[in-house]
C-alpha cells in the first residue's frame, strides 16, 4: 500500500538559513504546485506490482523529492540515506513520514522505478514554469558538449576475459537442475583466470604474454561451453525464475564471444581492431571510446547541451544512435532513444541566436523532448545535468547492482 502524498509529516518544516537550505525551500515550494507530477510517479510505482493493501510504503511524493534531492546534491544512495536521517533540512524537503528513515535499498528500488516519460514530464514542467516566470525565453542559447562516463573499470583484454569467467561462474552457480535430473557438473575457474589476468598485467615479453592469454582464453571458453550445456538442459522449463536466468545467459553469451574474438584478433593475429568493433565492458556494452582533447581517453557517451541565457539547460541529446533494449534481467535501464542527427563538423559559435518565436519552450510531446534520461545511451548511472538557477534537474535511474 502506497500513498501519493504525505498527509502531514510535521507542522514544523525546518529549513536551514544557509544558501543550500534556502534553495531546498524554493524547490519545495515549486514542487507543491506540481501535483500532476506526483500522480505520474505514483503510477510508475504501481507498475512494480505494489498492492493496494498491506504494509505502507514510501509515499510517491517522497520518492520524487528524494530523487530530485539525490540529483541536485550529487549523492549516492548510501549518502542520501545518511543525509535523510541526519539533516533536518533534507527531511523537511523529502516530506518523510514521522520516524521514517528509508534505507539505501528502498531508495534505489523506488527511484529506479520512475520511468523516462515521467522525467520528461518533470523537465517539461520546469521549462514551462521558467517561461511563465520569465526566467528564460529561449531566444538565445549556448551550444556545448561533454562526456558522461560509464560505470566501468579501465578496460583491457585480460580484465575483460577475467570478467567473462567471473560472470559465467555466477550464472552457473545460480542454475538449478530440474527435479529428478542429475546435478550438472562444472568447474569454478575464477582463481585460475584471476591469476592469469594478474600475470599478464605484470609480465614482460610478448611470447610470455601470449601463453598466458592462451590459458585465460581456454578457461573462458571452457566455462562458456559448460554454461551452454546447462542452458540447453533448462530450455524446456517454463518457471519464471528459470526464464529470467535464461534471458540473462542469452544476453551475456554474445558479449563473451565478442570479448574472446577481439582478444584473439589483437593478441594472436596482430590485427588492429577498429574502435567501432571493440567491446570495452560486459556490463556497459553500449559505452563508446572517446578521445578528449587528443590525449585523454574516456569511456561513455558524448552529450550535446543547449543552455539558455539564464543558465537553464533547455535540451540534451546524445550522439549515440538508437540501441534496442537488452533482454538481460539485470539490465533494467531504459534504452528507448531516438536516433540523433548527424554531428556537424567544426566548433559551434559560443552563442547562437534562435528564431524570433522560441521553440525550446513550446509544449511538445514527451517523446520529442530530449533529456539525459531518454536520449542518452549511457548507463543510467546518475548523470545529473543541474541548471544554474533552476529549481529541479533532469534525472536518470541508477543502474542495477551487479556482481
Amino acid at each position: 500500500m502506497r500513498q501519493e502524498r504525505t498527509v502531514q509529516a510535521t507542522i514544523f518544516e525546518v529549513f536551514a538559513q544557509h544558501d543550500i537550505g534556502c534553495e531546498l525551500k524554493a524547490m519545495s515550494q515549486w514542487l507543491d504546485g506540481q501535483r500532476g507530477l506526483i500522480s505520474l510517479v505514483a503510477g510508475d510505482l504501481r507498475r512494480q506490482g505494489v498492492r493496494e493493501t498491506g504494509r505502507r510504503g514510501l509515499p510517491a511524493e517522497s520518492v520524487l523529492r528524494c530523487a530530485l534531492l539525490k540529483q541536485q546534491r550529487q549523492l549516492s544512495y548510501e549518502e542520501l540515506a545518511f543525509h535523510l536521517e541526519d539533516s533536518a533540512s533534507f527531511r523537511a524537503f523529502a516530506r518523510l513520514p514521522l520516524a521514517w528513515t528509508p534505507k539505501k535499498s528502498v531508495l534505489h528500488h523506488t527511484i529506479a522505478a520512475i520511468r523516462a516519460a515521467t522525467w520528461e514530464a518533470v523537465n517539461q514542467a520546469l521549462l514551462t514554469s521558467a517561461k511563465q516566470d520569465r526566467l528564460e525565453s529561449g531566444a538565445t542559447v549556448r551550444l556545448d558538449s561533454t562526456v558522461t562516463e560509464a560505470l566501468m573499470h579501465e578496460p583491457s583484454d585480460s580484465t575483460l576475459l577475467w570478467d567473462t569467467v567471473r560472470v559465467m561462474t555466477r550464472l552457473l552457480d545460480c542454475a538449478e537442475a530440474p527435479p529428478g535430473a542429475p546435478a550438472s557438473r562444472w568447474r569454478d575457474r575464477r582463481r585460475l583466470a584471476k591469476k592469469r589476468a594478474r600475470a599478464i598485467e605484470y609480465s614482460r615479453g610478448q611470447d610470455k604474454k601470449r601463453q598466458l592469454y592462451r590459458d585465460l582464453i581456454a578457461a573462458s571458453q571452457a566455462s562458456q561451453a559448460e554454461l551452454q550445456v546447462i542452458a540447453a538442459g533448462l530450455a524446456k522449463i517454463t518457471e519464471p525464475a528459470v526464464a529470467r536466468w535464461r534471458a540473462e545467459v542469452e544476453h551475456y553469451l554474445p558479449l563473451i564471444a565478442r570479448v574472446i574474438s577481439q582478444t584473439q584478433r589483437r593478441v594472436f593475429d596482430g590485427e588492429a581492431v577498429p574502435a567501432s568493433e571493440k567491446l570495452v565492458s560486459l556490463f556497459e556494452p553500449h559505452a563508446d571510446i572517446i578521445l578528449k582533447g587528443g590525449r585523454q581517453v574516456q569511456y561513455g557517451h558524448k552529450l550535446n547541451l543547449a543552455t539558455g541565457k539564464s543558465g537553464l539547460i533547455l535540451d540534451v541529446s546524445s550522439s549515440k544512435p538508437a540501441i534496442p533494449p537488452t533482454a538481460s534481467a539485470s539490465c533494467r535501464c531504459s534504452t528507448a532513444i531516438s536516433p540523433a542527427p548527424a554531428p556537424r563538423r567544426g566548433r559551434p559559435p559560443p552563442m547562437a541566436a534562435m528564431p524570433a518565436a522560441p521553440t525550446w519552450l513550446r509544449p511538445r510531446p514527451a517523446a520529442s523532448l530530449m533529456s539525459p534520461s531518454t536520449r542518452s545511451a549511457a548507463s543510467p548511472l546518475p548523470t545529473w545535468s543541474k541548471a544554474l538557477g533552476s529549481t529541479a534537474a533532469c534525472a536518470t535511474s541508477a543502474p542495477a547492482s551487479r556482481r
